[in-house]
């Protein structure tokens, strides 16, 4: 048997982000899923080192690899449009369910309960709290990159998306927010300084 299941992950790549809003720098699937992987594994490293926490940030990662697989199915859709109301929100999660159970039914039957976990996410787990914080930081990150260069398109993207992080209460998203973000709008030579 032939498995499409990476076949079509790869597909990510192909996929841009922020469609519906003028770019300085087209950001696709693969890479928001890289930077959500990242910051995942970090917000449960902080919370567990000063907060207490008891996270498995290895498994965060991991479900943030595969947290847009639908999306080579169904393609990106702008938030705006996915959040419109609450009749389109549900339409767009079924078909969001039925995306993750193809993919799933692409693997082979002996892999399908190791990759099921991760591509349909059980929302309960508590490391999937923060792979949802750090889809949100991505998506600050994203804005404050925009807004370093003049692209005044993403101002109110950011103060909303900022807004929306300031009130969750891990405080591992205050830390990141506090520590890293402000890095991201520094020039090269800025940072290596």
């Amino acid at each position: 048997m032939t498995s499409k299941f990476f076949a079509f992950l790869d597909r990510m790549k192909l996929i841009d982000r922020w469609a519906l809003m003028r770019n300085t720098s087209v950001e696709d699937v693969a890479q928001h899923t890289m930077q959500v992987a990242m910051i995942s594994h970090a917000l449960c490293v902080i919370e567990n080192t000063f907060y207490g926490g008891k996270l498995d940030a290895n498994k965060a990662a991991v479900m943030a690899l595969y947290h847009e697989s639908a999306e080579v199915v169904t393609g990106d859709l702008p938030t705006p449009v996915k959040y419109y109301d609450d009749d389109i929100n549900r339409a767009y999660k079924n078909i969001e369910h039925r995306a993750e159970q193809k993919l799933i039914d692409t693997l082979p039957e002996e892999l399908k309960a190791a990759f099921s976990p991760f591509v349909k996410v059980d929302k309960s787990e508590p490391e999937y709290v923060y792979v949802k914080r750090a889809d949100k930081m991505s998506a600050l990150i994203k804005c404050v990159e925009e807004l370093a260069v003049g692209n005044k398109e993403f101002e109110k993207a950011y103060e909303a998306t900022l807004q929306s992080l300031k009130c969750v209460p891990e405080k591992s998203v205050k830390y990141f927010l506090d520590v890293f973000i402000p890095a991201y709008s520094m020039s090269l030579d800025s940072l290596l300084d």
